[in-house]
């Protein structure tokens, strides 16, 4: 068994703290200056950085979106509990990042939409859809990332330097909201790309030290020799051996923790949902100046996607190796004392690289490491979701709302989401045995696959129309929240514990639900639309992957959008006259970006949504993004084999 001394809190010194003071004063002048990088008093220059970003911001943006707190926290604790399997999930993004580049942002882009449920607005016509999936995105947001990022950002905090957890999250919440408030997708997607180098800088560093710990080659050995005392003292138990299959990602279909059928196709679903479809990541990707731009980020994301495995995964299976007794413990009252939780530790396997691995001065570079990730992802989450929330759900409740309405609804409602995802930490804290990224997955398979399953055939297929949506939408939902309210109601045993949970929840992973949930929305959708009225072509021009190229008019098949006659003559500010400003006025104008802007003449507006909507590409662009793309495909083949 592999012996170290007991794990302790971390001290900062003054190197420690200078680097992280000198680290978010950095950022918070990055956000500033990004702020005014673009017109913020429009929807277009705060909520798509005004459509001029380069592939490079946008690819590391898209990385550092996705890999937030939870990912440090939650693949590391994966790794140290269960093996190399989780790496998958990171291997099947760099698939999805390419589906969605040239998949599904060729159409979002020839249809000319800010948000996803506009897309299906446009596209299926009616509000119901629309309105269904903002507030399915908003809720989602909050169980599955901002919560889940605050916890454990918090928890992190909370274990490297024993601070108190809710004053952690509001010291950080605090920064982050300044310049996500402030500067718009602009600014965020600026302080990603810098985070992004932060991260890996940070994490290159770490992994490094753990390699020379444990060595890579010997990882093997001491891997399945890291089990805890309390296991060795009582020979009836098996609880905290290490897993059989712990360097293999594809595993027993039956038996398996992580079903290799469920790796496979159970993954991809999801992943589906969260690359091609989700607010936070596309959003990023419509910022593009150019749809090969936006390729050129999607294949950068594709790229960086190898590294969680070796940075991440491997370093938290060291740590259980170094820290058998913490990381791996399975006894109860053991595991209280360790990270107040009783059903395991694993969660606090890379803050205790962190603590015990990190000499004096990187502490406080990986602390704000860790901090990068947390703020990059929430300034992510927040500018999307005000995103939903003020185009799709806001404007259907005030039709008529002003643009400068719509920019401090959007801010406002910012504050709105953090409280009540304060307010769901404690349910996460006692989800999936402990397992931070088990909790993610399990929600993710129970939620997003009839949101996967519409997308996929209202891009691909014209005959799909509202009716089989909306309904294949409410008989997935119906049956994906049976089957979590169970695993809420029925949690898995601890281990040595008679499994008396149903058989639809013990028999049934939930990668294999995800699946089966996958398969019924679409039959459901597919034979409802085919027994209704289809929607005719004219509606659809540059709505569908058959149809981006359409040179056609198309007309709006929905029945309330408000057109730009009738905001105009209720806005505010066409209504007022002309008169002194006071200074209060001009200070929050200052701070949201919402003072008079010139009226854009008809050419203008034109020559506007012309740029949105251009999705042509020169035969040099488009040739040297399909050779990297195929390139980006072998790498992840080889990584799977190799893994396999």
């Amino acid at each position: 068994m592999a012996t170290t001394d007991d794990p302790t809190y971390a001290n900062l010194n003054w190197i420690d703290i200078v680097v992280i003071v000198a680290y978010f004063v950095f950022v918070m002048l990055v956000g500033i200056w990004a702020s005014f990088q673009s017109s913020r008093a429009t929807l277009k220059g705060y909520f798509l950085a005004g459509k001029s970003m380069l592939w490079w911001p946008i690819g590391a943006s898209l990385f550092s979106s996705n890999i937030g707190s939870g990912h440090f926290i939650g693949l590391a604790g994966s790794g140290a509990s269960g093996g190399i399997a989780v790496g998958a999930f990171e291997f099947n993004a760099m698939f999805i990042l390419l589906i969605l580049g040239w998949m599904f942002l060729p159409v979002y882009m020839s249809a000319g939409v800010f948000t996803m449920p506009e897309y299906l607005r446009r596209r299926f016509g009616g509000q119901r859809v629309r309105i269904y999936l903002a507030v399915l995105a908003l809720i989602l947001s909050i169980i599955t990332k901002i919560s889940v990022d605050l916890f454990a950002g918090a928890l992190f905090v909370q274990q490297s330097l024993g601070w108190d957890l809710y004053l952690s999250i509001i010291i950080l919440l605090a920064i982050t909201a300044v310049y996500t408030v402030v500067g718009g997708l602009s600014a965020v997607i600026y302080t990603d790309a810098l985070q992004t180098a932060i991260m890996l800088i940070g994490a290159v560093v770490l992994m490094a030290l753990s390699f020379a710990r444990v060595p890579y080659d010997e990882l093997p050995i001491k891997y399945f020799q890291a089990i805890p005392n309390t296991t060795l003292e009582n020979p009836n138990t098996t609880c905290g051996y290490p897993r059989t299959d712990a360097f293999h990602i594809f595993r027993d279909p039956i038996t398996g923790d992580l079903p290799w059928p469920g790796m496979v196709f159970g993954i991809t679903i999801s992943s589906i949902w969260y690359w091609c479809t989700d607010q936070v990541i596309v959003q990023r990707a419509l910022a593009a100046k150019s749809l090969a731009h936006a390729k050129g980020g999607c294949v950068m994301a594709a790229f960086l996607k190898v590294l969680p495995m070796f940075i991440i995964v491997f370093p938290g299976m060291v740590s259980r190796t170094l820290f058998p007794n913490s990381v791996a413990c399975a006894d109860p009252d053991e595991c209280m004392a360790v990270c107040q939780s009783e059903i395991g530790c694993s969660n606090v396997a890379y803050p205790q690289l962190v603590v015990n691995v990190m000499p004096v001065g990187l502490r406080g570079l990986m602390l704000a490491v860790i901090m990068s990730a947390l703020m990059s992802s929430l300034t992510s989450i927040f500018n999307s979701s005000s995103t939903i929330f003020t185009i799709d759900i806001w404007r259907r409740i005030r039709p008529n709302s002003s643009e400068t309405e719509l920019m401090i609804v959007g801010r406002i409602f910012i504050l709105i989401m953090v409280g009540i995802s304060i307010l769901w930490i404690p349910i996460i804290q006692a989800a999936q045995g402990g397992r931070l990224f088990d909790y993610i997955q399990a929600i993710t398979s129970y939620l997003s696959p009839p949101i996967c399953a519409v997308f996929l055939l209202a891009v691909a297929w014209e005959r799909i129309n509202e009716k089989g949506a909306f309904w294949g939408l409410m008989a997935g939902l119906l049956v994906g929240l049976i089957r979590m309210i169970l695993d809420f109601v029925y949690p898995a045993p601890s281990c040595d514990n008679e499994d008396t949970r149903p058989a639809v929840i013990a028999n049934m992973h939930y990668l294999y639900f995800g699946m089966f949930l996958f398969a019924f929305v679409c039959l459901i959708t597919t034979a409802i639309s085919l027994l209704t009225t289809p929607i005719p072509s004219k509606y659809l021009v540059r709505l569908t992957w058959g149809t981006r190229h359409s040179t056609m008019e198309r007309q709006d098949l929905s029945i309330s959008e408000v057109n730009e006659e009738e905001t105009k003559k209720f806005s505010p500010e066409e209504e007022t006259p002309e008169e002194e400003v006071k200074f209060s006025r001009k200070l929050v104008d200052w701070i949201c970006g919402t003072g008079k802007q010139p009226e854009m003449t008809a050419e203008e507006k034109e020559e506007q949504m012309k740029r949105m909507t251009d999705i042509e590409e020169t035969r040099r662009d488009r040739f040297i993004l399909n050779v990297t793309a195929i390139i980006t495909m072998g790498v992840s083949v080889f990584f799977w084999a190799f893994y396999g």
